[in-house]
């Protein structure tokens, strides 16, 4: 039996999760998972690909670990677009979709007789596996499959302690899972929201006494545009970690001063090589260390590269192009090195405009028009330019109503950047374009 299935007998009758207002104990959830474990067992061949329809819930999440304990490959499918859905369903060499109910389980048994390489191996093993999909915002979505026995191994040493916990991010995101598999290795509780909105968020926090929020900047600064967290009691927080995307130097000040007693923590991580685990040198501070037994790091021209323990077995619909032969993996983050260890993310490769030769960083002339009083949110990203090739243009988000505002923008960066860095065009927005899992969606032109 995994040590994760004696911990849940260990922790009996702890809180493990709280859903649709409902809390659940340890041994209520595995009991629940005994319960689909039994159906699986008559419906379910071991080993077999089987797809989870929907996003976190108690039911969901003992379905995954009923999944799990059955040596079963799985796929977290949290859109609810059809279209996507079965193009998932299709590149993942799906055998099975279920639904998780109460004490049934509806289970739709595909045709499909086709497999990869990847998957037999798993099966010859007799491990568990999980594949995900890459957000797709460059292309078609990679499939991405994990030995999750070995994700799930990472965990075990976590030490036992009493906590709310909320898991903001996905059931298909790697961070939403990190989020999962720390919480009740350690015998937290974890929280699911029933959706992701400041007001809802911030309630949850209150009502919950929560201790640690695990978000995204452009979520964050949500909050603090609604402005929903004057009117809920958040003392009970410690730790905000956030991820996923850039965080502007700005807008974390912000952060710190709107939450002067609650701890930020830098977190970082990909779907290919898991989250790993990593220390702020301060709650203001945009420098962090990556300090996990289980990975390794090399900077190669700037960009940070990775070769972790837990990292994807590969992609079942793409090349391995982004791995080296000898298996590290080039995460297109642009990085720079200081004393002690310390990075600091800059930007992403494929995000950098190119003006006429000269590089500019989204980030960096976000974080400044951010700290401008008039704006609430930016995005900064590059259209074509007949002479330069690319140019610098801004989406912002006002929070007062101001004239000349485009020219106030570039008056104050003018201050603050070099001349081929400042926004040429302004365009004023009622909200920046971003993704169901709050991660800013720039558009992208090539020269």
């Amino acid at each position: 039996m995994s040590y994760l299935f004696e911990k849940f007998v260990q922790f009996n009758i702890k809180n493990a999760i709280i859903s649709e207002e409902q809390t659940y104990s340890y041994s209520q959830l595995l009991e629940q998972i005994d319960i689909y474990n039994g159906i699986l067992e008559e419906n379910v061949k071991t080993s077999e690909v089987c797809a989870i329809l929907g996003d976190y819930s108690f039911y969901g999440i003992a379905l995954f670990f009923a999944l799990y304990k059955n040596k079963n490959i799985i796929i977290p499918i949290t859109t609810k677009v059809k279209n996507v859905q079965n193009e998932y369903i299709e590149e993942s060499f799906c055998q099975y979709v279920i639904k998780p109910k109460k004490n049934e389980l509806i289970i739709e048994s595909l045709k499909n007789n086709k497999s990869h390489k990847m998957i037999e191996k798993l099966k010859e093993n007799q491990n568990s596996g999980l594949i995900l999909f890459s957000s797709g915002s460059t292309g078609k979505p990679k499939a991405m499959i994990h030995n999750l026995e070995n994700l799930i191994n990472a965990y075990k040493d976590k030490k036992s302690k009493v906590m709310n916990i909320l898991v903001f991010l996905m059931f298909d995101h790697i961070g939403g899972l990190n989020t999962l598999f720390n919480a009740l290795s350690m015998g937290a509780c974890l929280i699911v929201p029933k959706t992701r909105d400041s007001k809802t968020i911030c309630k949850l926090i209150e009502d919950y006494k929560i201790r640690v929020l695990p978000s995204s900047p452009t979520f964050l600064n949500l909050i603090l545009i609604s402005r929903e967290y004057e009117r809920y009691d958040l003392s009970s927080l410690r730790m905000i970690s956030y991820g996923t995307e850039m965080m502007p130097e700005s807008l974390l000040l912000k952060l710190k001063n709107t939450f002067p007693r609650i701890k930020f923590l830098q977190t970082f991580g990909t779907s290919e090589t898991g989250i790993s685990s990593t220390s702020s040198k301060a709650s203001d501070s945009l420098y962090m260390k990556i300090e996990d037994s289980n990975q390794e790091y090399k900077i190669v021209e700037n960009e940070l590269w990775i070769r972790s323990k837990t990292q994807v077995l590969g992609y079942l619909n793409a090349s391995m192009n982004s791995f080296t032969s000898d298996g590290w993996f080039k995460t297109g983050d642009l990085v720079e090195e200081f004393e002690n260890g310390y990075l600091k993310v800059i930007g992403r490769s494929k995000e950098v405009i190119n003006v006429g030769g000269e590089k500019v960083l989204p980030v960096e002339v976000e974080s400044v028009i951010l700290s401008m009083f008039e704006i609430d949110d930016c995005m900064v990203y590059s259209e074509k330019n007949t002479i330069t090739g690319q140019t610098v243009v801004c989406d912002v988000v006002l929070n007062i109503k101001t004239e000349n505002i485009k020219k106030t923008i570039r008056l104050f960066c003018k201050e603050k950047l070099e001349k081929f860095k400042i926004p040429t065009k302004v365009n004023i927005v009622e909200k920046t374009n971003f993704t169901d899992r709050f991660k800013k969606i720039r558009r992208k032109v090539k020269c």
